[in-house]
């Protein structure tokens, strides 16, 4: 695993290239969005403003420029960053042309053996179908905590202890992401969430696998968006999944 706290974010920005500036951003209830004249990237929106932005506006910067926001300590800005960088990197021909498309009945845990497994999933999510009958013991870690829900600052027992951690894509957007890894280097770890980018170097920091989408009916997006409409938004979108091993 590579080191250095935003090392991580300087592999992810310093991937993002081509000519194309943002045409459009919104920061919806539940979705950040930001728009090119030829493609369309989502991440979590994140609160958080107490911080000064990097940038008065991302629109009319480049892809290259406005991803770099992803590394602000204003979040809201942070969640605009990292879908300025999945209108680069996710986008349904780069996933066509990688061959690494896959159904949602499969997708990130894909050929894991759940059986007997200690595993822990970093955000408020379901998990794949099975795991709470199959597994040791699940964890759910959470910032926002649910009933059974583990506080976040948990991690730091829990994750060392665990053999497949799966992780909100958000945590790219809070910073998170790199301690976690750290604390979860004895287990399989799966990036996930329509947050994610599909960005190959990220797999050179510790995680295993990477599984998100992208928008393959932009319109449509932009809807869910402004509209701030419940619901998944893999159905406007095409999944990926990549793997290290």
């Amino acid at each position: 695993m590579r080191k250095g706290y935003f090392a991580l974010y300087d592999a992810l920005c310093a991937g993002v290239a081509g000519g194309e500036t943002i045409k459009k951003t919104i920061s919806g209830e539940r979705w950040a969005f930001a728009e090119t004249a030829s493609s369309s990237g989502i991440a979590m929106f994140t609160a958080g403003s107490t911080i000064p932005p990097l940038y008065p506006t991302l629109e009319g910067l480049s892809l290259a420029e406005a991803a770099q926001a992803v590394k602000s300590w204003n979040l809201e800005e942070a969640s605009l960053g990292l879908a300025a960088a999945n209108a680069f990197y996710n986008t349904p021909e780069r996933i066509e042309a990688s061959g690494v498309g896959v159904s949602m009945d499969v997708f990130y845990t894909d050929g894991i053996d759940l059986r007997g497994k200690t595993v822990a999933l970093i955000g408020h999510m379901h998990g794949p179908k099975g795991l709470q009958e199959q597994a040791k013991a699940v964890y759910i870690l959470e910032r926002a905590p649910l009933e059974g829900d583990y506080p976040d600052s948990a991690c730091d027992w829990i994750l060392p202890q665990c053999d497949l951690v799966i992780i909100t894509g958000s945590s790219l957007i809070n910073k998170t992401l790199p301690h976690l890894l750290e604390l979860s280097q004895n287990a399989l770890t799966i990036l996930t969430g329509p947050s994610v980018p599909f960005c190959p170097e990220l797999l050179d920091f510790g995680l295993d696998r990477i599984a998100g989408m992208a928008v393959a009916d932009r319109g449509a997006m932009r809807e869910r968006v402004e509209k701030g409409l419940r619901g998944s938004p893999y159905g406007e979108g095409m999944p990926f999944l990549l793997k290290r091993r």
